[in-house]
């Protein structure tokens, strides 16, 4: 006979069998409670209740005698709790069932015909399988006090935002994604609250956060702190997104417009679908300014955010855009050498022997990068200036190209502004950047000063001296006065490196202007117009072969000339002496 004892002070509370009840094993036998607290004793083994020796409201001060068992088989089976039948887990099933998609078949299907995704789709495409975990899924619109708690459940989920971390090919990330079907992308109270916490959570690590933008702003309705408030601007979720210095991507498509429209716009990169209408204010805030009635589809349609800069990458849909973010996460992930082939020998034919005929620069661009690595960004603004990434050798890094087909490559207001926040966001993002120097100068013209050329060009110097990362400049062809020492990151001593090809040629201005205004006396004292222009050519070919490469390498105004074929390797070897560079601690610019 086997006889179970107290383990621990308590009160007997109830007793469930009684002497001769067969018991399986696992059976309760009796009930205790300590501080209120009940515990079950339950029987270890089957048999026979030979003996009580316990009464309810018995105190037990641990050791005492509560069931003696005789070993032996019953009838019974043992006991076993159903724990899918318990209500609290049926509750918690069906309040989860609630946040898939499949709750929802109507707007989803709204979604899908009307060429987007759903939120839940997003997340599930950008990262890896299996690693999501999600924070505040269980959230509601803060609408209790008007609307039935089921109904909140119902259409309210997550309060209109998805937010968790996870791993996007095996780099950690955090991601914020809007759902659109609920209450039309709306930023209501626990919304926020959501942000703060995942923004909080990823500050922790420095991970990069993936922002899906799609809705409105606030939402005026939620009732349960309508009271506590006037107009709901003590909000601090812009205020952190704006502060953290993690990498941030923005992803829009659809309507976007308001809060969700400044969100986007604090995103390092901004990533756009076709599909996409972004604006600081909806059709309701500008017929509330008594601006007119508008169409949500005339405010910031793709076509024009892509030209005017706020679109750094435009991608047909959802998926594209998805595809384009995780290029952009895995910058900071070694990448595979891969094998060139006969490419790089192509450099050398890049710039045409005819120092006056234009070239395409993007062509260089995809010679010296890996293959299919070049991803550009702001395409279609500031067309004077090419920026984007590439790998090199596997090394991710940025590129910031003038244009000889734009402006004869000379630096625009426009390009001014693209190629200094461009090396804003590779010094955030800790990346090298190589540039490549094709510029006739800064352009210049009393039209031109009117676009304030004198702060935007200024930027650009600016950019360079917080420049904190690797630099390696390769002067392609020309490469004169201000301009040039711009694109060298302020001056040919700033860079790692600073390199040209045969081809370069440098000078404190355009070898024409120069000579034309340096000689203008001495040619216009020649009256043969032949011979006056017989003696400019020579004049300008002394000054070319004055400030060729080879001549000005040799007086030490920069490091090398190159044979193009080479430039892969020298940009390699450099980047491998030149080491990680600092943080950089100034935050990426809007503009």
């Amino acid at each position: 006979m086997k006889t179970i004892n107290a383990e621990n002070p308590a009160i007997v509370s109830e007793i469930r069998v009684a002497v001769g009840d067969e018991v399986a094993s696992g059976s309760v036998l009796l009930v205790t409670e300590l501080m209120k607290m009940q515990h079950e004793i339950r029987a270890d083994e089957s048999g026979l209740v030979k003996v009580v020796h316990v009464s309810p409201g018995d105190e037990l001060r641990g050791g005492e005698p509560l069931v003696s068992l005789e070993a032996a088989e019953v009838s019974i089976p043992p006991q076993q709790e159903d724990q899918d039948q318990r209500l609290e887990f049926a509750a918690f099933e069906a309040r989860m069932r609630l946040l898939e998609d499949s709750s929802r078949p109507e707007a989803v299907a709204k979604r899908h015909q009307n060429g987007g995704r759903t939120a839940r789709e997003n997340i599930d495409d950008l990262f890896d399988p299996g690693s999501f975990s999600e924070y505040g899924a269980l959230a509601i619109a803060a609408q209790r006090s008007k609307r039935p708690l089921e109904a909140l459940h119902a259409r309210t989920q997550g309060d209109g935002i998805i937010c968790g971390t996870g791993t996007v090919r095996g780099r950690p990330v955090a991601a914020m994604a809007v759902d659109y079907m609920v209450l039309a992308g709306t930023q209501g109270y626990n919304h926020h609250r959501k942000m703060d916490r995942l923004i909080e959570r990823a500050g922790r690590d420095n991970l990069p956060i993936v922002l899906f933008a799609e809705g409105g702003g606030g939402r005026p309705n939620d009732y349960d702190v309508a009271q506590l408030m006037v107009a709901g601007l003590n909000v601090p979720s812009f205020r952190h997104f704006a502060a953290y210095k993690g990498p941030k991507i923005g992803i829009a498509s659809g309507l976007c417009f308001a809060g969700n429209a400044a969100l986007f716009g604090l995103c390092n990169v901004r990533i756009a679908t076709q599909n996409s209408w972004i604006g600081m204010g909806g059709p309701a805030m500008i017929e509330g300014g008594g601006l007119g009635v508008v169409k949500p589809q005339e405010i910031g349609p793709s076509e024009v955010q892509k030209t005017n800069g706020v679109i750094d990458l435009l991608r047909e849909d959802e998926a594209d855009a998805v595809a384009a973010a995780k290029v952009l996460l895995g910058l900071s992930l070694p990448g595979e050498i891969p094998h060139m082939g006969g490419a790089k020998e192509n450099l050398r034919g890049v710039v045409p022997s005819d120092r006056s005929r234009a070239y395409d620069m993007r062509q260089a661009v995809d010679l010296l990068a890996d293959p299919d690595s070049f991803l550009e960004l702001r395409r279609d603004f500031g067309q004077g200036m090419i920026t984007g990434f590439v790998r090199i050798k596997g090394q991710a890094l940025g590129i910031l190209a003038n244009n000889p087909m734009h402006l004869g490559g000379a630096i625009d207001a426009p390009a001014g502004d693209k190629g200094a926040r461009f090396l804003q966001l590779c010094d955030a993002w800790q990346l090298p950047v190589v540039t490549l120097c094709d510029t006739p100068g800064f352009m210049v013209g009393p039209e031109i000063e009117e676009t304030g050329q004198v702060a935007h060009i200024s930027r650009l110097f600016l950019a360079g001296a917080h420049f904190s990362q690797p630099l390696v400049t390769v002067i392609l062809r020309k490469a004169y006065g201000l301009g040039a020492m711009a694109m060298a990151g302020g001056g040919f001593d700033r860079p790692h490196y600073c390199c040209a090809w045969p081809t370069g040629e440098v000078g404190a201005m355009g070898l024409e202007g120069a000579v034309k205004l340096g000689h203008r006396d001495h040619l216009a004292a020649i009256s043969d117009p032949a011979e006056r222009e017989a003696e400019y050519q020579r004049l300008v070919g002394d000054l070319y072969q004055n400030g060729s490469a080879l001549n000005a390498a040799s007086l030490l105004e920069f490091d090398a000339v190159i044979d193009p074929t080479d430039t892969r390797d020298e940009i390699s070897r450099v980047l491998a002496t030149a080491g990680p560079g600092s943080p950089g601690t100034r935050y990426v610019d809007a503009w």
